[in-house]
């Protein structure tokens, strides 16, 4: 299991402490990047994704909530991006999400395709040969703190399956609404990959990441 905290709940105020902390307890920090416009609302330019670059050698995985994902990846790819993931609503077709994901794997970044709640797994099947990682939104891209949607579950089942089936080597990321109590049931379900903001940051960092690593099933 790799936990991803979402650094749009890290308080700012606290930066290098939060980020300390960080840097002794976790794998991967998760960068949520929003335009307001394909999400409405306006998070992180590339500025403060340097500032964590800097700061870290964790893996920065970098989620383009965004309208231009080819021109904003180049953009946080420069910003110190090991992992660019998008969306595949913005194109809603196979061709162009592979020529994006191709056109970040040649920067030497790990490349993602994100779905939304209402976008099955089908919509993505012919890309996920192409991918290092799918990212399952389990509550409505755009805002932090937010109640897991349960249909998730069944996608990170399929994803799992597929990927056993035919051999790929893509993570099965789920971010949204994930706490103590559901991060079990989608591991159980295949996930490998856990972004929680809210959770991780209310409260002790170093406890809360704890606390989802004890739900890790044992094997």
């Amino acid at each position: 299991m790799i936990i991803a905290p979402s650094v749009l709940s890290l308080d700012y105020s606290d930066f290098k402490n939060q980020l300390n902390t960080l840097n002794r307890t976790v794998e991967w920090i998760h960068f949520d990047v929003m335009d307001g416009h394909f999400v409405p609302n306006l998070t992180f330019g590339p500025d403060i994704q340097k500032a964590f670059r800097k700061n870290t050698s964790l893996f920065i995985d970098t989620h383009l909530m965004v309208s231009n994902p080819e021109f904003f990846a180049d953009v946080f790819i420069n910003a110190g991006s090991d992992q660019i993931t998008f969306h595949y609503e913005v194109y809603d077709n196979d061709e162009d999400c592979i020529k994006l994901i191709k056109k970040i794997k040649n920067k030497y970044v790990k490349a993602g395709i994100s779905i939304k709640p209402k976008t099955p797994v089908s919509a993505i099947k012919g890309i996920l040969p192409y991918v290092d990682n799918v990212l399952v939104m389990s509550v409505e891209p755009g805002f932090g703190g937010q109640k897991f949607i349960e249909n998730a579950h069944a996608k990170i089942k399929e994803l799992s399956r597929l990927k056993k089936e035919n051999g790929y080597s893509y993570h099965v990321e789920v971010d949204g609404g994930i706490n103590d109590q559901i991060s079990r049931s989608v591991l159980l379900d295949g996930a490998d990959v856990l972004v929680a903001g809210s959770f991780i940051f209310n409260g002790n960092i170093e406890s809360n990441v704890e606390s989802l690593r004890n739900t890790e099933p044992k094997l």
